[in-house]
């Protein structure tokens, strides 16, 4: 029996799960901060048999693989003519992805 964690993004934390659960796979997920921005993840716990990680691991890689997209977020100084305030500057980033780890479970209950 494996343990598979994936860290996915908050915003496709439940795509994957339910996706995962479509596949017949136990999600736990639970709410996570980190990485370079500091943005929100999902972390999902799924247990699984030793024959069926591959099939896991596809199944995240095709709900949440990396993506480009256009963000407006980043604000600059307004410099025209009209009032002062701040203008956004569209800036194409990278997101999606996840970050996985599987281990070995020693041992299993469920009650």
């Amino acid at each position: 029996m494996k343990i598979v964690y994936a860290i996915v993004g908050s915003s496709d934390g439940t795509r994957v799960t339910a996706v995962l659960n479509e596949h017949g796979y136990m999600v736990t997920r639970l709410a996570t901060t980190g990485g370079f921005l500091k943005k929100g993840n999902a972390t999902l716990m799924i247990e699984t048999e030793k024959e069926r990680v591959d099939e896991a691991i596809h199944l995240i890689e095709e709900t949440c693989g990396k993506r480009q997209k256009i963000m407006c977020d980043l604000p600059a100084p307004h410099t025209g003519t009209m009032s002062a305030g701040f203008a956004t500057i569209p800036t194409e980033v990278e997101v999606g992805g996840a970050t996985i780890f599987v281990t070995d479970v020693e041992r299993f209950e469920k009650f």
